[in-house]
């Protein structure tokens, strides 16, 4: 997808205008860019019309102001339909953009923690957690060592494993608690369904 923008200047304030143009990835050769000899025809219905010259297919498809597009380059002889070639763009750019909205992003949500969180606090990011998990995200708990804490590790841990803990009935360990630097991590997916 490519994207077009337009600057309009009206009366001292400006305008952006927005256009989304849709390019389908692979481009057919039409009518004259067609380099063969004879084809074979299909007709603007899908009917048969057999092998025939490229002279005789591109003066069918004039006689009906419609395109001749090489739908197959490697058949021998190749095959050429009749169509109209800027509906038929149309509609896969708009096949390609439905198959866009359908894909779910995997996102990775973080939540940073002290190792000396309290209740309160733990029981919110616990449910953020949760809710994150329940989307269908991966959720990354990071415990932050500030100053000497960095010498109990073990309470980052413990603190981690409690997480687990909590959220076991949604959720399974996808990388146990690692330290990194000052860091601890362990990250969390969603159970997979029954």
């Amino acid at each position: 997808m490519s994207v077009l923008f337009l600057n309009l200047a009206c009366n001292k304030s400006q305008i952006f205008l927005l256009l989304e143009v849709f390019f389908i990835k692979q481009e057919l050769p039409i009518n004259r860019q067609i380099r063969a000899k004879e084809v074979q025809l299909i007709g603007e219905n899908g009917e048969k019309l057999g092998v025939i010259s490229i002279n005789e297919a591109l003066e069918k498809a004039e006689e009906k102001n419609l395109d001749l597009v090489l739908v197959a380059p490697n058949a021998n002889p190749v095959v050429c339909k009749i169509m109209n070639y800027g509906k038929y763009k149309f509609e896969q750019a708009k096949k390609e953009k439905e198959a866009k909205k359908k894909q779910k992003v995997l996102e990775v949500k973080e939540l940073r923690v002290t190792p000396n969180i309290e209740e309160h606090d733990f029981g919110f990011k616990s449910k953020n957690a949760r809710k994150f998990l329940n989307d269908g995200n991966k959720v990354k708990i990071t415990v932050r060592f500030r100053g000497r804490e960095v010498n109990n590790s073990k309470a980052g841990e413990l603190v981690l494993n409690k997480f687990i803990e909590e959220l076991e009935d949604v959720s399974t360990v996808e990388k146990k608690p690692k330290l990194e630097g000052r860091n601890m991590f362990t990250i969390l997916a969603k159970k997979a369904d029954k």
